[in-house]
């Protein structure tokens, strides 16, 4: 998967906040620590850094979208993280992204933290983000 495909998955799925550029997918990927699970449908981009694992982002196409491949995603991330030697996960997820909780707490997620105002929304709203850690495996 390229960078460009990967920055037309994020534009297509994030259309409350700023899509991440084929630029910004470049850099990630340049890092060694850095990793992207899935294809042009569904994919996830993470980063394991001294035993934990961060999802820095997951898109899913709107067409492919309640298929469970994000699930899929997040199965295949979680194993990737494993063999690279992380033994916990974190994410972020904006507070009113519902589908996305529900999928992290189905994933074993549970609440860490609050980041007040992370997110920005394009009408210059900001919005909490909740930030989410589980064990792996």
């Amino acid at each position: 998967m390229t960078p460009a495909e990967m920055a037309d998955t994020h534009k297509a799925a994030f259309t409350q906040s700023r899509p991440w550029s084929e630029t910004e997918f470049s850099d990630l990927l340049s890092n060694r620590f850095t990793y992207v699970v899935g294809d042009k449908s569904c994919f996830a981009l993470i980063q394991v850094i001294a035993g934990e694992a961060e999802l820095l982002t997951i898109a899913t196409q709107p067409d492919h979208q309640r298929q469970g491949l994000a699930a899929q995603v997040m199965s295949a991330w979680h194993t990737q993280a494993i063999s690279q030697g992380a033994g916990r996960a974190f994410l972020d997820v904006a507070v009113d992204n519902t589908p996305a909780i529900a999928l992290y707490h189905r994933c074993g997620y549970a609440l860490h933290t609050r980041r007040p105002g992370y997110y920005k929304r394009s009408d210059t709203e900001s919005i909490d983000a909740i930030v989410m850690q589980r064990p792996l495996p």
